[in-house]
């Protein structure tokens, strides 16, 4: 099982979401972020005085998987939110020892 954690642009969010649900993703955990990388943020007016904004509004996609599915969804995430420009984004993925469904008990893929 892998535990995908993608950060991508939040105009790209419901293209992404829509994406995964055809699918066959069953469940993901979005939260709302901030965040630079290589952009290392922008510069603003505000009341005809400069400032940097350090931290650029980004969203988090937690989604776990089974293996056979984890590429698949890597793939379609990568192809639906990228738009050629910085701050596209990134994707972690770790690998999952154990998933527990708290309400029956159920462990591993059948949790999922």
């Amino acid at each position: 099982m892998k535990k995908i954690e993608a950060i991508i642009k939040p105009f790209k969010l419901e293209e992404v979401k829509n994406a995964l649900n055809e699918l066959g993703v069953k469940g993901m955990t979005i939260l709302e972020a901030k965040g630079f990388g290589r952009q290392k943020g922008h510069t603003e007016l505000y009341r005809g005085l400069e400032y940097v904004v350090d931290f650029l509004p980004k969203v988090k996609i937690e989604i776990v998987a089974s293996d056979g599915l984890a590429d698949q969804i890597i793939e379609t995430i990568m192809k639906i939110a990228r738009t050629g420009r910085i701050g596209d984004g990134k994707i972690f993925v770790t690998n999952l020892s154990e998933v527990i469904r708290i309400r029956t008990g159920e462990r591993g893929e059948e949790a999922i």
